[in-house]
C-alpha cells in the first residue's frame, strides 16, 4: 500500500474517533464535484451530457470548503468535469490544505502541464491523473494524443516534487497480461501508486457494453493479482478492498462513506446514481436518505458495482474492527485460487 503513513494515521484517528462516539454513519471522503464541463467525452462519464446551461456553472470556492467544513470528511477528491478547468481551483485546493484534508485533484493531465505551477507541493496535495491503460487503449477511450500529454505531465509533477497517483479503470475487454504490463510502466513513472477500479456501468455513462460485470470483474482481478507476484505494485487503496476486488471479501457498498457535493447540492446516494435527487444540507443527506434502498440485493442499479468510492469505506471499517486479517492479507496478498467468498446478503445499516 502507497498511502503515507501519516494519512493512514490521520485517517485511523478520524474513523476509531466516529466508533468511540458511536456514530453509525459518518463520512470518508468527500467527493467533490465543482463543475461538469471537461475538455474530453469519455464513454465512461456521461457529465457533459448535461445541457449547456449547466456546463457553464461553477460551484463558487466558497462553497467547496463550506462544503467541507459542512461535512468533516479527512479526505477530499476533486472531480467533475474536469476541474483544472475551474478557475477557483487553485484557491480550493488552498484552503482544503490549509484546513489539513488531504485533497485528490482528480484530471485527465490535459491542462496539468502548464498548471501545476499554480499549486504547491504539500504532503496533503495529490494530483491523480487518470490513465486507463497504454496509448492506444487511452486514447481510444478519450481522444489521440491524451495519452502522451498525461504521460509528460505526470512525469513533470513528479519532477517538481508532488505526490501523484495514476487512477485507472479497468474496462471489459482489457486482459490481464494488457493490464499488469501497464502497471509496470506506471510504477516506472515514479508515481506514489495506482487507484484502481473496475468499469460500473451506471446509468448516465454510455457504451454500457464496455464495462464489467460482478463476477467476471473477481475472475480478471485474480488473474491480474495473480501476475502481479513479486512485481512490486503500489495501490492507493486499502489491502482488504484489493482482496475484495478479488473476491475473497463479501462486503455491502457504504455509500454515506463517499458523499457527493456537487451542483445541484448533495447527491443521494452517492455520485453513480443520478436521478435519486439532492438533498440541500450534509445533514439532510445523512439524516433523510433511505440507505435501505441501495447496495447489493436492494437496488438493480448496484448489482454489478464494486467501486471504491462505495466499497473502500466498508474494507477500511473491516481494517480497523479486523486488524490481523488485514495484516494477514498484506503479508500474504490477494488470494487467486480457491472457492470465492459468497456475495453478502442485505443487511440494515
Amino acid at each position: 500500500m502507497s498511502v503515507p503513513f501519516v494519512q493512514r494515521y490521520r485517517i485511523a484517528r478520524y474513523v476509531i474517533a466516529q466508533r468511540l462516539q458511536k456514530r453509525h454513519r459518518y463520512p470518508l471522503v468527500l467527493m467533490l464535484e465543482p463543475l461538469f464541463r471537461c475538455n474530453l467525452a469519455c464513454p465512461g462519464c456521461g457529465k457533459t451530457d448535461y445541457p449547456d446551461e449547466v456546463l457553464k456553472r461553477r460551484l463558487p470556492a466558497e462553497d467547496c470548503l463550506s462544503a467541507s467544513d459542512e461535512c468533516g470528511a479527512p479526505v477530499v477528491s476533486i472531480s467533475g468535469g474536469e476541474p483544472l478547468l475551474h478557475e477557483e481551483m487553485p484557491l480550493i485546493v488552498a484552503g482544503l490544505v490549509k484546513r489539513k484534508r488531504f485533497v485528490y485533484l482528480c484530471t485527465n493531465g490535459l491542462l496539468l502541464g502548464p498548471r501545476i505551477q499554480d499549486y504547491v507541493p504539500s504532503p496533503y496535495f495529490t494530483v491523480s491523473v487518470h490513465l486507463d491503460g497504454h496509448r492506444a487503449r487511452h486514447d481510444a477511450l478519450t481522444r489521440p494524443g491524451v495519452y502522451d500529454l498525461a504521460v509528460d505531465a505526470i512525469r513533470s509533477a513528479c519532477a517538481k516534487g508532488f505526490r501523484v497517483t495514476v487512477n485507472c479503470t479497468v474496462y471489459e475487454g482489457m486482459a490481464a497480461e494488457e493490464t499488469a504490463t501497464f502497471f509496470d510502466f506506471v510504477m516506472g513513472l515514479g508515481v506514489e501508486g495506482i487507484t484502481v477500479s473496475p468499469a460500473y456501468r451506471y446509468a448516465r455513462a454510455r457504451q454500457k457494453e464496455a464495462f464489467l460485470v460482478r463476477d467476471r470483474s473477481k475472475r480478471l482481478f485474480r488473474e491480474i493479482f495473480k501476475m502481479g507476484k513479486g512485481r512490486r505494485w503500489r495501490f492507493n487503496q486499502s489491502n482488504l478492498f484489493l482482496d475484495f476486488l478479488a473476491g475473497n471479501q463479501a462486503y455491502q457498498c457504504t455509500p454515506w462513506g463517499n458523499p457527493t457535493r456537487n451542483l445541484f447540492g448533495w447527491q443521494k446516494p452517492c455520485y453513480l446514481l443520478a436521478g435519486e435527487g439532492h438533498a440541500p444540507s450534509f445533514r439532510a443527506l445523512m439524516e433523510e436518505t433511505d440507505w435501505s434502498r441501495y447496495g447489493l440485493g436492494r437496488n438493480p442499479m448496484c448489482a454489478d458495482c464494486m467501486l471504491h468510492s462505495g466499497f473502500e469505506p466498508t474494507a477500511v471499517n473491516d481494517t480497523l474492527k479486523h486488524p490481523l486479517k488485514a495484516l494477514y492479507v498484506y503479508l500474504r496478498g490477494q488470494r487467486t485460487e480457491g472457492p470465492m467468498a459468497a456475495e453478502s446478503s442485505p443487511v440494515d445499516q
